[in-house]
């Protein structure tokens, strides 16, 4: 005797959810007891079937003898994770008549443990916002209760959380009554971190933050050790506008599919990674056999910190071209493809030369020139052209840094930022971008018209320093971003003349 069963579920490719039918047929005559599982699934699904069983005998319910065949369609569709373990083991219920009820609007996701828990899974909020888009009142959702703060932030649909597999038979079958989430208001908040006020002198560095802030720019520090780099970096989140809900619900996806939210909502304040300067090209870009987003997704709508930039591997930094350029980054394996947002302020920071000491008042560089110049040659054109503000931090001596009072707080440098970001919006919407760092020439053109004392010095700029057509594109993006700091209706010749002095300059030896 043959008893059948179909459910509905899913599973990701990147920050794509695709719909899934899991196919269950039992049957009770055959000789050989088995549980076989077709449709190209991955190791993973593959071994499911031993934690069904076990979760099943766990919670209470006999396994059925016999021969079970389950077929997960699409069939060419890769299917991976820990997605189908809950859908497959409903199939199996439904085909052996524990559950009785209909279940063909429901769609059913999650991971079992051997003792019949419902356990979290990655991407939950991907999948119900693009579901929850095409199916919206006609399908309820069934997942992990440990997701639940991640699902309360999708509103317009009916979600359901158990926690067990007991639960959820008592659920479908009537004998108890679940309540569907509801849905939970966000809020943000800027992000925390410790003051400005905290950084004694280096104003032109302190400047030069603010402008990267303000615009979305990529900035590079470079400076002997001690001079303040990284501090300055690590408080560059708190000048930082707040997130807008559709930059947190960007953010907070990408950390879904990475398995980083741990047991929270929405991701409220904006991301700062700090990746080590031995990282792979896998870690930083993202990839490995399931895909996962890289640091320079985790790090979309906020700062990427490379400390001892030139440290990287040159691998790692000419994988940051194509990204810092688009926006975004693609990533390619066997039967998947996946593309995550990549639009993230870099923030590097490096020594002068090997030792670190070049240029600096108290302590004598013992590089030879030709050191210091292959040190700073490790950072190729194409990388430094994508740089929009470079900085040279001289490190202050005790008697400097004893004398100078402290400088302004977070609050006030984050307000100025926000003021400038509120005219970038209005002046962007109709391009659909967020900050002057996203506009391409075309765009450029039209909004900044310099006068004839502005193009004089350009022109002289172009010469002097040899300046790409991207490199002279950044130095009028950063020029309008001073003027909204300003709050300045164009760009006069001395935004002009500060956003020049922010090209990099050669280290004379």
């Amino acid at each position: 005797m043959s008893h059948y069963s179909k459910v509905k579920s899913v599973t990701m490719q990147g920050l794509k959810a695709i719909e899934i039918l899991v196919e269950v047929d039992l049957d009770k005559k055959a000789i050989l007891q088995d549980v076989d599982i077709v449709g190209l699934g991955d190791t993973v699904i593959k071994e499911s079937k031993k934690r069904i069983k076990s979760a099943l005998k766990n919670s209470g319910f006999s396994f059925p003898n016999g021969r079970i065949t389950v077929n997960l369609a699409p069939s060419d569709v890769k299917k991976e994770g820990s997605y189908l373990d809950l859908p497959i083991a409903v199939g199996i219920l439904k085909a052996n008549g524990i559950i009785n009820s209909s279940t063909d609007n429901y769609i059913f996701f999650g991971e079992l443990g051997l003792d019949g828990s419902v356990r979290k899974i990655r991407g939950v909020l991907p999948v119900l916002l693009q579901l929850s888009g095409k199916h919206a009142a006609a399908v309820k959702f069934i997942l992990p209760t440990e997701n639940t703060h991640e699902a309360s932030t999708v509103e317009g649909i009916e979600i359901y959380t158990v926690k067990d597999i007991r639960e959820l038979v008592l659920m479908l079958n009537g004998d108890i009554q679940k309540s569907p989430l509801s849905y939970v208001e966000p809020t943000f908040e800027a992000t925390d971190s410790e003051d400005f006020s905290d950084i004694k002198g280096q104003e032109f560095a302190k400047r030069a933050a603010e402008i990267a802030a303000a615009g979305g720019h990529n900035l590079l520090l470079r400076g002997s050790p001690g001079c303040g780099k990284t501090m300055l970096a690590r408080r560059m989140p708190g000048i930082l506008p707040s997130f807008t809900l559709e930059e947190a619900m960007e953010t907070t996806i990408i950390y879904s599919v990475a398995g980083l939210l741990n047991g929270k909502g929405l991701v409220t304040k904006r991301p700062f990674r700090a990746p080590h300067h031995t990282a792979s090209t896998t870690s930083i870009i993202g990839g490995g056999s399931d895909a996962k987003p890289g640091e320079i997704s985790l790090a979309h709508n906020g700062i990427l910190f490379m400390d001892e930039f030139p440290e990287f591997r040159r691998d790692v930094l000419e994988a940051l071209r194509q990204p810092l350029e688009d926006g975004e980054v693609t990533i390619s394996r066997a039967k998947i493809s996946a593309t995550y947002p990549a639009r993230f302020m870099l923030v590097a920071a490096q020594n002068p030369c090997p030792c670190g000491w070049y240029g600096d008042k108290t302590h004598e560089c013992t590089c030879s020139w030709h050191e210091i110049k292959r040190y700073n040659k490790k950072t190729s054109g194409p990388i430094e052209d994508r740089i929009d503000i470079f900085v040279d931090m001289p490190r202050l001596e005790f008697s400097e840094y004893s004398s100078v009072k402290s400088g302004e707080s977070t609050k006030t440098i984050r307000e100025r930022v926000e003021r400038a970001r509120k005219r970038q919006n209005l002046r962007l919407k109709k391009y659909k971008i967020f900050s002057n760092s996203q506009l391409n020439h075309r765009q450029l053109e039209e909004i900044v018209d310099l006068d004839s004392e502005g193009k004089k010095l350009l022109e002289a700029a172009v010469d002097k320093l040899k300046l790409t057509g991207r490199s002279i594109d950044k130095i009028l993006k950063v020029a309008l971003t001073i003027s909204d700091i300003e709050e300045e209706k164009h760009v006069f010749p001395r935004h002009l003349a500060e956003a020049i002095q922010y090209r990099k300059r050669e280290l004379s030896f």
